[in-house]
């Protein structure tokens, strides 16, 4: 259906290797998306490569670090030089440290906003040239949760995701005319490495979620698939600022 056809275009997915990145890595390649998978890491991305070429789409890695202005601009530089174009960006690469909030040193702080937030804007200012030069674009930011909700042990993060949320609404209204729309994705919990390593430092948290989530399980990458591939497509052509959350139900259960 040519609402959710992405042949032709091209994606640039940060932290792209794995995980919720990954996920939707996937449903833009069976929708016919070409893709650069950002990262520090090519021995890491080689397996995501892999699978992708196995959907039968043209991926490739592109190196950079994302709280670092000129490489965001190399990302898209590296990704338009190698596909031609950028059509879609999904601000993915994220981090987080759980502390309660009086034992944060800064340094971890800025580690936390620097990589989620700050990097999200670096890479979609980058990005915005190559979109206009394109006709358009789909700006696609990685919340959560933790924009909805507080939690004792994650005060940058939760400060990071809230931020992804407004920056996403002050892009919308700015790229409107230029025919980019920009929306956020709120995950709920899914199961990946970096929510392996909450449930092993935050007792009883696997039980806690899937106790209040109507659909009476964790959610996994592939989850997120869809709704990758409806903001990327001419099927939300109309459709931006908004914050969409892909949670199972958990936000809105008693």
């Amino acid at each position: 259906m040519r609402l959710f056809d992405l042949t032709g275009k091209v994606a640039l997915v940060t932290g792209g290797n794995g995980g919720i990145g990954l996920g939707m890595a996937h449903g833009l390649a069976q929708a016919g998306a070409s893709l650069a998978l950002a990262g520090r890491n090519a021995a890491k991305a080689e397996t995501a490569l892999a699978e992708l070429a196995g959907l039968g789409a043209r991926a490739e890695f592109v190196a950079g670090d994302v709280t670092r202005a000129a490489d965001c601009r190399a990302l898209v530089e590296q990704t338009v030089a190698r596909f031609g174009r950028l059509d879609i960006l999904v601000n993915n690469a994220g981090t987080a440290i759980r502390k309660m909030p009086q034992d944060y040193t800064e340094a971890e702080w800025r580690e936390v906003l620097d990589t989620n937030l700050t990097g999200a804007f670096l890479c979609s200012q980058a990005a915005y040239p190559a979109m206009v030069a394109a006709g358009g674009g789909k700006m696609i930011n990685i919340g959560s949760m933790m924009s909805l909700f507080g939690a004792p042990y994650a005060t940058p993060y939760a400060a990071s995701k809230g931020g992804i949320v407004q920056m996403t609404r002050a892009l919308a209204t700015a790229w409107a005319k230029d025919d980019i729309q920009v929306n956020a994705v709120l995950p709920g919990w899914i199961d990946t490495d970096l929510t392996r390593t909450a449930r092993r430092q935050v007792e009883g948290l696997h039980d806690r979620v899937v106790a209040r989530t109507p659909a009476g399980r964790w959610g996994v990458p592939a989850d997120l698939a869809g709704v990758a591939v409806f903001l990327a497509g001419p099927g939300s052509d109309f459709v931006t600022g908004t914050a969409i959350p892909v949670d199972g139900g958990f936000s809105v259960a008693m």
